[in-house]
């Protein structure tokens, strides 16, 4: 009798609609490889649902707050039901920006410069000298990053407005030039790189992850082997110094500008990567030979509690 699969999607986060596309795409996968699948869209009544539902296993498609945090990892902890992805601790640290980078710092892996201020500070005054970047302490898909240019006279003034819905205190970084790269881990192996180029804009924002044609996607990245090993490296560091399970992939940026440092720096590890038609992972992953119906079964089959 195959498994009954609960796919956690939607919630109430501020990537609720990219967390719906990664469901969707995921019930698909798992029905066409067998599994029986009911999709629910998370709302605070999921305990009852779950308890009601009672699946074999839970496959987390949510992301951004409460549903990447911890959050429900710790719920589904409590009702024992095995789940996908990386478990309460890892998932509340890599959340966690800055938290995030004293890890990885402390294992080898080289992060941006950056400090965390209160955002009406940061709308007041440059707190480091520009090119920088501003980005809330708690969200992901980029939702709420502000990149500060060399020629602008006035910090981001957006970050004093009353309805700012992404939380007061805000992670300024040095902008690091250069290429965007991402490199998934799944369970102990670093898979192939990507080399993420905008189709417009500076760097890899919202629009550029989930807008068809909103960027292009070099697989594998056209680097020196040792620099693309270099990337497997830290990516599969920064998942095993933060605790990370199942799969997870790391964003980083590598100055190979004119006159530039040469600097890789991982800018973050995200626990629960987009599964969309657009998605990063799923190409990565087909890549190195696992289909979008083979990695969800890997998924499933990976799924535990403890984690």
């Amino acid at each position: 009798m195959s498994k009954h699969v609960a796919v956690l999607m939607g919630g109430w986060s501020a990537e609720r609609e990219v967390s719906l596309d990664t469901g969707r795409g995921c019930v698909a996968a798992l029905e066409s490889v067998g599994y029986q699948v009911t999709p629910i869209d998370v709302q605070h009544d999921i305990p009852r649902v779950l308890q009601a539902v009672r699946p074999d296993v839970a496959f987390n498609a949510l992301h951004g707050r409460y549903g990447e945090d911890g959050t429900i990892q710790g719920l589904l902890e409590l009702l024992q039901v095995p789940y996908t992805h990386s478990g309460v601790l890892a998932s509340a640290l890599a959340m966690h920006k800055e938290q995030a980078k004293r890890v990885m710092r402390a294992a080898g892996v080289s992060v941006p410069d950056g400090v965390v201020v209160s955002r009406h500070r940061a709308a007041a005054e440059h707190v480091l000298p520009a090119p920088y970047v501003v980005k809330p302490v708690n969200e992901g898909s980029s939702v709420g990053v502000v990149i500060v240019r060399e020629d602008r006279s006035h910090p981001p003034q957006e970050l004093g407005r009353e309805d700012w819905p992404y939380g007061d205190e805000v992670l300024v970084e040095t902008f690091i030039p250069g290429r965007e790269l991402t490199c998934a881990v799944m369970g102990d192996r670093a898979l192939g790189v990507i080399d993420i180029r905008p189709s417009t804009g500076l760097f890899y924002d919202y629009d550029a992850k989930y807008v068809e044609g909103g960027s292009v996607h070099v697989l594998p990245a056209e680097l020196s082997s040792n620099i693309y090993q270099r990337v497997q490296e830290l990516a599969l560091t920064a998942h095993q110094a933060i605790g990370c399970r199942g799969v997870s992939r790391a964003d980083l940026r590598y100055d190979d500008t004119p006159g530039g440092t040469g600097a890789l720096v991982v800018l973050e590890v995200n626990t629960q990567p987009g599964m969309t038609a657009t998605s990063l992972v799923p190409e990565i992953a087909a890549h190195a030979g696992y289909g979008f119906g083979e990695l969800v079964r890997w998924m499933v089959e990976d799924a535990s509690l403890n984690r």
